[in-house]
């Protein structure tokens, strides 16, 4: 598949933006919580950012195929509550994240949710048992290091990744910064008390629509100053938005709506 660039010049927008009638549009509640819920350290003011973000995580993760006989379970030393890994040919332990220690009970067959109530000693016995019994001889891990060394995901030896700066890469080529250098761009502020949307506001925590933690990456962009109409494409308008969602355990590329 060929490299699609579209990096249109900026329209100017209308001074004092656009008066929308939100009745003919719709809310939708699975993009919108996506920023609700985000903390601050995983909100991002521009794709740039975001993208050094991720790449630098990249950087500092590997992908290997390990013998599941060979991994070691046991309690952390500094805090037997928690439990770290034995890796082959791994210097120290390595600690898993929420999401692959949920990967790891699913791949031994033993039920997360339960083995996350019981003391780590006993769920560190009940986990080893299944590695050691595990029908499937190898498993993929990807590890991170970060001050520490992270499991951040287990999974089965032929999966294969996408990182989530490629995707970001991907969606530059179309969208440059995310901030206005094209016309695909967080979106602006709508005053429900006015019902005045305005496309240009300053980007901040609080209005961004760029997002990445340590399992996904989120774009959501608009074309917000182009009218359809009477109308501002809009995030509520059905033909007007882009989402740009990549789940990182995914194995297919992302998802790319567009107007």
């Amino acid at each position: 598949m060929g490299v699609v660039e579209v990096l249109d010049p900026v329209a100017p927008a209308r001074a004092g933006g656009w008066k929308v009638d939100v009745s003919r549009g719709e809310r939708n509640g699975r993009v919108s919580s996506e920023w609700f819920n985000r903390p601050d350290d995983e909100r991002y003011l521009s794709l740039d950012d975001l993208w050094a973000s991720v790449k630098g995580r990249s950087e500092r993760s590997r992908s290997r195929v390990v013998q599941t006989a060979d991994i070691r379970v046991e309690a952390a030393r500094d805090n037997p509550e928690r439990l770290h890994l034995m890796l082959p040919k791994a210097q120290e332990p390595v600690a898993p994240t929420h999401w692959a220690f949920g990967q790891l009970a699913s791949i031994v067959g033993a039920p997360a949710s339960y083995l996350r109530q019981l003391p780590a000693p006993l769920a560190g016995i009940n986990l080893q048992y299944g590695l050691t019994n595990h029908r499937a001889e190898q498993v993929k891990t990807f590890e991170t290091e970060d001050g520490r060394t992270e499991l951040r995901a287990v999974t089965g030896p032929d999966y294969g990744r996408i990182h989530d700066f490629e995707l970001v890469e991907a969606v530059q080529r179309i969208a440059g910064n995310g901030t206005g250098d094209t016309r695909w761009k967080v979106p602006g502020v709508l005053d429900w008390s006015t019902g005045v949307y305005n496309p240009d506001v300053e980007i901040s925590r609080d209005t961004t629509t760029l997002y990445a933690s340590d399992r996904d990456v989120f774009l959501f962009l608009v074309d917000d100053r182009n009218p359809i109409g009477e109308y501002p494409k809009l995030c509520v308008s059905e033909r007007a938005h882009a989402v740009f969602r990549y789940v990182q355990a995914s194995k297919r590329p992302a998802n790319i709506m567009a107007s």
